[in-house]
C-alpha cells in the first residue's frame, strides 16, 4: 500500500496539480490585491463612493444603526448589500482573470506560430531566369 501511494505522489499529474494549487493561490491574492487596492477605488470614484455592504434588512422588525449592530445583537438580518458587493467582487474578478487567461493565450499562439515557422520545411529554391529559358530551348529543340 506504501509503494502504491508512493507512485501515486510521484506521477507527474499530480505533482502538475499540486503546482498549480500554490500557484492558484498565490494568484489569488494578487487578484485579490488588484481588485481592492486598485479597481475598487476607481469604481468608488465614479459611483460616488457608494457602499453596498451596509445595506441590510432585519427580520425581527428592529431598526438597528448597522450591519454589525444587527448581528451583534444577534438578529437575523437579510445583508443584501454584502451579498451585492461579492458579486461585483466575483464579476471583477472573473474579468481581471479572463484578461489575464486571454494574454497568456495571445502568447502562447504567438509562440507556437513562430515554431511552426521556423519548423516548416524550405521551399525549394525557385528556378532562375536563365534555367528557364534553357528549359525553354530544351523543350523546343526536342520538338
Amino acid at each position: 500500500m506504501l509503494k502504491e501511494f508512493r507512485d501515486f505522489i510521484a506521477r507527474g499529474n499530480v505533482m502538475d496539480m499540486a503546482v498549480g494549487i500554490i500557484i492558484g493561490a498565490a494568484f489569488t491574492a494578487i487578484v485579490s490585491s488588484l481588485v481592492a487596492d486598485l479597481i475598487n477605488p476607481i469604481i468608488a470614484l465614479f459611483t460616488g463612493g457608494i457602499d453596498f455592504s451596509g445595506w441590510f434588512y432585519p427580520l425581527d422588525g428592529n431598526d438597528y444603526v448597522s450591519l454589525a449592530a444587527a448581528l451583534e445583537a444577534g438578529a437575523p438580518v437579510f445583508a443584501i448589500g454584502k451579498f451585492i458587493m461579492a458579486v461585483i467582487n466575483f464579476l471583477i474578478i472573473a474579468f481581471v482573470v479572463f484578461m489575464l487567461v486571454k494574454m497568456v493565450n495571445t502568447i502562447k499562439d504567438r509562440a507556437m506560430r513562430e515554431e511552426e515557422v521556423a519548423a516548416a520545411p524550405e521551399a525549394p529554391p525557385a528556378p532562375t531566369e536563365v534555367e528557364l529559358l534553357m528549359e525553354i530551348r530544351d523543350a523546343l529543340k526536342q520538338r
